[in-house]
């Protein structure tokens, strides 16, 4: 199966250590070894906090965006160093990443991050895993599934167990967009994978074994 695994920075950084990198890259490993992969890393805790002290600096959206970014590559880099065969697809345009994509994958377990300034990297996995039509984009966040509002806000928050894309791009249009701010999805790369057909899953990343889960379809997280 190809499949792409993005993995919220905010799993990657939640705790700083050699051992949480290395459970994340022991489960991409395993992974690897059945599966064409492609993973993604967000930006996280990094991204967000040299975000804010930007914007307090009156920083533009774009610059925003930018530091985003670099977060995201720093984080990629990181997790490279633990995958066996991985390919680390360094900071340049999107298009000429997907260059990079298109020679190596299958070939190599490769890294990503994000790209051009504007695209979150929600919109980076669906635009890889259409790229190599993938079969399945794994999501693995801080959250346990698609809700209809933050759980992290509201208690009487319902979560949902399977939606359509229809369903899915209703609940995330109401969703802030701005730098640091794609709480639950990217509303560009929900309408991309409903385009191209591509499954998506949502789980709860913070148990890294959750992401093989997904893969077999044994998960507890949204469909």
């Amino acid at each position: 199966m190809k499949v792409v695994i993005s993995i919220g920075g905010s799993l990657l950084t939640r705790e700083l250590s050699y051992e949480n990198f290395k459970k994340y890259a022991d489960v991409i490993n395993k992974i690897s070894k059945k599966h064409k992969v492609i993973v993604v890393c967000g930006g996280g805790t990094t991204a967000r906090t040299y975000q804010s002290i930007a914007r307090k600096a009156k920083a533009s959206n774009e610059m925003l965006d930018f530091i985003g970014i670099m977060a995201t590559h720093i984080n990629a880099a990181t997790l490279s160093a633990f995958i066996k065969n991985s390919y680390l697809v360094k900071w340049k345009s999107l298009k000429e990443a997907s260059k990079e994509v298109k020679k190596y994958f299958g070939k190599k377990v490769l890294v990503c991050a994000g790209y051009d300034v504007g695209c979150s990297t929600d919109f980076d996995s669906a635009y890889f895993a259409s790229l190599v039509n993938a079969d399945l984009v794994v999501n693995a966040t801080n959250v346990d599934g698609i809700y209809d509002k933050d759980p992290n806000k509201f208690k009487d928050a319902k979560k949902f167990e399977r939606l359509s894309y229809d369903e899915f791009i209703m609940i995330i249009s109401k969703n802030p967009q701005k730098p640091g701010e794609y709480r639950l999805f990217d509303l560009k790369a929900a309408k991309l994978l409903k385009e191209k057909k591509i499954k998506l899953i949502v789980i709860d990343g913070r148990n890294p074994i959750e992401i093989v889960k997904a893969i077999e379809g044994k998960h507890s997280g949204t469909d």
